[in-house]
Formats: structure tokens, C-alpha cells, sequence
């Protein structure tokens, strides 16, 4: 399902007649969101880059989207819809805070990826709904490469424990939700790849 998925994407964007479509790819840490993302082409914005800063904020909250700007993120995707660029934040995940924003120019294809991307705060802005599934070993160990390989800076124990007690039960309130919008469903247990 993994290789087909591009496909089965881009037929359901077909049948939907906008000069500016989005897709919401969501699914628990380390599924693959953004490598499909990056398959697909297009203009890719990320939900983590809408995370609150880290300091001061109770570690158990630190996914939890009442704490992220989803609101922001929905103007953004209107935005880009209507052409026009959007000034997206960018989030640090070396300082765990916002530092500084990008231009996003508008495309024919965005594509919104991130463990909120299917959040009701967002999701009448989505054209086409993807769920990403993967096994819990197999989404920790494409995390802790990315954490070996120093990508996130936090260390293997350290987001080891996150993923644990912070993403996986914070992921796992809104799951449900998430699943029943999909109209995609990828299972990706393939190899580790950063």
C-alpha cells in the first residue's frame, strides 16, 4: 500500500476541480507523514511548525493541539488556496521553539502533514484526507535513527520517553477522530529511512 500510495492520492484529487488543492496527511510520530509528503510533491507545510515553544510548558502538553496555533495554521491554508502566499513560522526542533517564518508561495498542490493535520480546527480547509498507520517498533526506530543521526537534538533516552508518555497517548485522544475522516488509509511498515 506504501508504493501505491501517490496514486491512490493524486485519482482522488482528480476528482476535484480547484485550482488549489490540499491534502492533510496526519498519523502517530514516525508513521511516515512527511516522507509521503515529499512523494507527493507539491507544497509541503508542516503542523510542527505551528507547536507552541517548548520552555515553560508542562512536557505532558507538549503535543496537546489546544496548545498549538491551528487557528493560524487554517488561515494559512485559506490563504494559500486563494494564491496567496502565506508567512508560515518555523519551529526549531534543535531549540523546541519557533525561531523565525518562511514564505510559502501558493501551489496547485499543498499538502499539510503532521500528527494535528486532520484537527477540526483545520479540516474543512482539506480537500483529501490521509491516515498514515505503521507499527509501534517500526515508527520508534525510524525516530531513533533520526535522533542518532542528531536531527532533532534531544537524544535517543530523551525522545524515547516522549514518544512513550507524550506523543503516543497524546496521538492516541484523536486517533479516532482522525481515522474517520480519512478518505486514504497508507499502512507503511517499511525500513528505516531518514
Amino acid at each position: 500500500m506504501w508504493k501505491e500510495a501517490p496514486a491512490r492520492i493524486n485519482a482522488r484529487l482528480e476528482l476535484i476541480s480547484r485550482p488549489c488543492r490540499i491534502v492533510a496527511i496526519t498519523g502517530r510520530v514516525g508513521a511516515g507523514k512527511s516522507t509521503l509528503a515529499k512523494r507527493l510533491g507539491g507544497v509541503v507545510v508542516s503542523t510542527d511548525d505551528y507547536l507552541p515553544d517548548y520552555e515553560g510548558l508542562d512536557p505532558a502538553e507538549r503535543d496537546d493541539p489546544r496548545h498549538a496555533d491551528l487557528g493560524l495554521l487554517a488561515r494559512h491554508m485559506a490563504e494559500l488556496r486563494a494564491g496567496r502566499e502565506a508567512e508560515v513560522p518555523v519551529w526549531s526542533f534543535q531549540s523546541h521553539r519557533r525561531e523565525g517564518a518562511r514564505i510559502v508561495e501558493a501551489a496547485p498542490l499543498v499538502v499539510i502533514e503532521g500528527i494535528h493535520a486532520l484537527h477540526a480546527a483545520v479540516a474543512a480547509q482539506v480537500d483529501c484526507a490521509v491516515f498514515v498507520q505503521a507499527s509501534t517498533p517500526t515508527r520508534w526506530s525510524r525516530w531513533e535513527a533520526i535522533e542518532r543521526a542528531g536531527l532533532r537534538g534531544w537524544g535517543v533516552d530523551k525522545a524515547k520517553v516522549h514518544f512513550d508518555q507524550v506523543a503516543d497517548p497524546t496521538f492516541a485522544k484523536f486517533e479516532a477522530e482522525y481515522l474517520n475522516a480519512a478518505h486514504v488509509l497508507v499502512l507503511n511498515d517499511q525500513g528505516v529511512s531518514i
